[in-house]
Formats: C-alpha cells, sequence, structure tokens
C-alpha cells in the first residue's frame, strides 16, 4: 500500500463501528511524531492523531521492530506515556518471536483489534524499496511469526503500508509485501486454512 497515513482514515471508520481498538504495529519508527514539515497529517503521525481521536486503546497497542535515528534522546517516550508496548528491534534480533506474540495474544484479548504492517519494519536487507529504510531490522521469518500469531485474534482489519518498487530494482519488497498481505488475509477470522 501507500505511505501510513492511510491507517489513520481507516483506524477512524473501524473505530466508529467497533469501538477503540487494539493494534499490532510493525514499524521501523512508531509513527508518533506531532508534525512534519508543519503538517499535523503525515505518514510520521498517524498514531498521535488516532491516540488523540480516541481510535486506540492504548493498553492493547504494541509496536514491534522500532529502531532508527531520532531528534529525541528519549524517543518512545510518547508511546510508553500512552500505554503502547514498544518493542525495540534490538529485543527481537536473533531470536523467535513466538513468545512475544504468545504474550502479545494475551494483551489483545478477544476485543477487536488491527494489524497495521510497515515494510519498513524489516531489515532493508529483505526490503529495500521502501522510502525510509533503516538498518538492523526484522526478517522474513520473524514477520510471519508476528502475522500468525494473531490469527484467532478478533482482527477487524489490516493493511501493509511502504512499499515503493521504484527503489527496489530486484522486486524482492514487493513480493515479501504481497507475502505478507496474503499471511494477513489468511489470520482473518473464519478464513479456514489447512
Amino acid at each position: 500500500g501507500g505511505d501510513h497515513t492511510i491507517t489513520y482514515p481507516i483506524l477512524q471508520a473501524l473505530a466508529a463501528k467497533h469501538g477503540s481498538l487494539g493494534l499490532v504495529h510493525v514499524d521501523a519508527h512508531t509513527d508518533t511524531g506531532d508534525t512534519a514539515l508543519g503538517e499535523k497529517i503525515s505518514h510520521g503521525s498517524p498514531f498521535r492523531r488516532c491516540v488523540e481521536e480516541g481510535l486506540l486503546d492504548c493498553s492493547r497497542v504494541v509496536q514491534i521492530g522500532i529502531r532508527g535515528s531520532s531528534y529525541d534522546p528519549d524517543p518512545h517516550k510518547y508511546c510508553r506515556e500512552q500505554g503502547f508496548r514498544v518493542v525495540p528491534a534490538e529485543e527481537c534480533w536473533m531470536k523467535s518471536l513466538e513468545p512475544l506474540m504468545r504474550e502479545v495474544r494475551v494483551q489483545m484479548g478477544d476485543k477487536p483489534m488491527y494489524i497495521s504492517f510497515d515494510i519498513d519494519g524489516l531489515d532493508p536487507a529483505y526490503a529495500p524499496g521502501t522510502g525510509t529504510p533503516e538498518i538492523a531490522g526484522l526478517t522474513p521469518a520473524q514477520a510471519l511469526e508476528i502475522i500468525r500469531g494473531c490469527k484467532g485474534l478478533n482482527i477487524v482489519g489490516c493493511d501493509l503500508v511502504e512499499v515503493a518498487p521504484m527503489y527496489d530494482v530486484s522486486g524482492n519488497t514487493a513480493l515479501l509485501g504481497a507475502n505478507l498481505l496474503f499471511e494477513m488475509l489468511c489470520v482473518l477470522p473464519g478464513v479456514k486454512t489447512l
């Protein structure tokens, strides 16, 4: 999909129907900035706008794979203050994420939740076709563990954003993105898989 701004109106519509939502957010960035170039709505701010409008159940927000440079000495402070669980990429390095996803499943419970997956959550070795790549990210296998770990939850929607094929002559980013979307479709409620 396009840039991460698209998640904001989607969550507005879903919250109008289901109430505040849980969120599994895979990304290199928290996307909770206040402004970008003087604008309140940008790909770096959708989740701050969602918090301000009460669209998220902040006790059920998990951000996985967060990393990269920052302009702030405590870049995750806002998220922690809201009650988000922030899982930096370095806590994911060289390990299975199945134990983390067992904890996330308990945290989400049976209430409505949403999966928002920014392709830059993955290491650019696997997905270079994105506008804001950050080194030392998640692997495709970990991405599958996260998505498959959501099976059985009350998922009311999902997205995959920030794929920019023109930055990847190999086509691997688009291939990975398409496969991750397929995996998300497979974990939606009522979908039968083998």
